[in-house]
């Protein structure tokens, strides 16, 4: 049990590497990398076991005497991840529609702000973390550790699909507007009118990211970790 504590911990800080952008489609991982290890504070072992759990959530591919990389998605995983993500997202807005005083969006209101201030300093990286994390906080709206969980997941092969869009600036910057005005209909407690907005909201970045699977030119695998 501690051993897959260890492994569950390495796999989370993995896991949002890959949702903050920086692990990306291709990138080379090995259990052998004394620098991973030592980052991560784990054995080669328990390293090796937090790979196979990302492995299992399609975040990572493990390839018999190729090694492990992360994994470059394709355009049937980035339909299933919206559709996954509307049954999430738009599910704890109507959850909050029906107990408005349970929701705080508080969280979301500070991942807006997150995002603008990035914008303003040109950091689209960043920009696309605080997408994340805004789309993280609407989640938590329902209060349920399990949606939570499951999110994270979704984000993390989210963030793998945002890398097909060459030009991240006009890709992001116009759902800073949306992301402020979702998050004012919050504030107002209109959490209807938030789901219907927020559908809109996916449907639209889906078929964006599916334009950027179809012209995007093929991942360059980068050089393997020692």
């Amino acid at each position: 049990m501690g051993r897959m504590s260890l492994a569950e911990q390495a796999a989370e800080v993995l896991r949002t590497a890959i949702i903050e952008g920086d692990l990306r489609p291709g990138d080379p991982l090995s259990d052998s990398d004394p620098d991973l290890m030592a980052a991560l504070s784990v054995s080669r072992n328990t390293l090796r076991e937090a790979f196979r759990l990302l492995g299992h959530e399609g975040l990572l591919v493990l390839e018999l005497h190729r090694g492990v990389r992360v994994r470059d998605l394709t355009e049937d995983d980035l339909h299933d991840i919206y559709a996954a993500r509307r049954v999430l997202e738009l599910t704890a807005l109507r959850h909050a529609a029906l107990h408005p005083g349970a929701a705080d969006p508080a969280a979301v209101r500070a991942a807006v702000a997150e995002g603008l201030k990035a914008a303003e300093a040109g950091d689209w990286t960043a920009v696309g973390s605080a997408n994340m994390h805004f789309h993280q906080a609407v989640v938590a709206l329902h209060g349920s550790p399990r949606l939570n969980r499951t999110m994270r997941q979704l984000l993390a092969e989210g963030r793998l699909a945002f890398h097909s869009m060459t030009d991240p600036g006009p890709f992001h910057e116009p759902y800073l507007a949306r992301n402020k005005e979702i998050a004012a209909l919050l504030d107002r407690g209109a959490f209807d009118e938030a789901a219907d907005r927020m559908a809109d909201y996916l449907d639209q970045a889906e078929r964006q990211l599916t334009e950027g699977f179809r012209d995007r030119p093929p991942a360059p695998r980068r050089p393997r970790s020692r």
